[in-house]
């Protein structure tokens, strides 16, 4: 839509077959008795939304403009995405986001290129499986609870990684590090 030569045939198109969309042509209606303010008529006829060119459901039109923005030589495979922020400069439909990740779904092309857009996560590091119960883990405290009969007010959190299973150790605020053991 870059061409004067394509747009100008594209905008003839576009006004051509508004008059075949029974939508279109209601909003024209609505437009001529002032109750629609977002659409608007140029003096050419071309119903526009907030500017944008209202493009008819007829006769594939809307996917040979999805062709088009798909397979410009400069965004070859762009996405949903940016196909979607380069035509609602310019279209407008009903549903259009959903037409255009439609069709890239599609698209074989667009479905292989789309890993590359994702940002790179780094080197993968190798963990170590445990390969004994209590071998590896993970342990917390938690603190702060009110004191039981027998003086706890710590709870000891110890989580084995292999067994996945958890073990709670009620403990008081007094205790050294000798008597966890």
């Amino acid at each position: 839509m870059v061409h004067n030569g394509f747009e100008s045939s594209f905008l003839m198109d576009v006004k051509s077959k508004q008059d075949l969309d029974p939508i279109l042509v209601e909003l024209k209606e609505s437009i001529l008795k002032n109750s629609v303010e977002a659409f608007s008529q140029g003096g050419n006829g071309v119903l526009r939304y907030q500017s944008r060119l209202c493009v008819p459901d007829v006769d594939g039109l809307r996917e040979k403009i999805l062709e088009k923005a798909h397979d410009l030589r400069y965004s070859i495979n762009p996405g949903v995405i940016k196909i979607y922020r380069d035509l609602r400069e310019v279209c407008w439909w009903n549903g259009m986001k959903r037409d255009i990740a439609g069709f890239v779904a599609k698209c074989p092309n667009c479905q292989q290129v789309k890993a590359e857009h994702l940002r790179p996560r780094g080197l993968s590091q190798d963990i170590d499986i445990p390969t004994w119960k209590l071998e590896d883990v993970n342990m917390d405290f938690i603190v702060g609870l009110p004191r039981t009969r027998r003086q706890h007010d710590y709870i000891w959190v110890i989580i084995d990684r292999i067994t996945k299973s958890a073990h709670f150790i009620p403990i008081k605020v007094s205790f050294s590090a000798e008597d966890y053991v």
